[in-house]
């Protein structure tokens, strides 16, 4: 994923790219959240929805993914990272506050 880097948001590590969060792991390492499409979002929990439950309120509604890492399948979680860290690349570049 050219252009990705780990970094902390909110005490816990996250995945960004083009300065944009595309992934995220929780405290106690039992979830993830991938920031997918809505349509992405939808397609990910028909298949597995043991897995791929959308976040809590808007961000849930806007495409944020939690992924329970338990039930994670290696490579289906590597095609929703695909698809976040994507959708990165293609969104403007973030400006960064200084």
């Amino acid at each position: 994923m050219q252009g990705a880097v780990e970094g902390e948001h909110m005490s816990h590590p996250d995945f960004r790219a083009n300065g944009r969060i595309f992934a995220t792991l929780s405290h106690d390492a039992e979830w993830g959240m991938v920031k997918l499409t809505p349509e992405q979002q939808a397609g990910f929990a028909r298949l597995e929805p043991e897995t791929f439950v959308p976040a809590k309120g808007a961000w849930g509604r806007a495409g944020s993914t939690m992924v329970r890492l338990a039930t994670a399948d290696g490579d289906t979680v590597g095609e929703a990272m695909t698809l976040a860290w994507q959708g990165t690349v293609k969104a403007p570049k973030k400006k960064v506050r200084r």
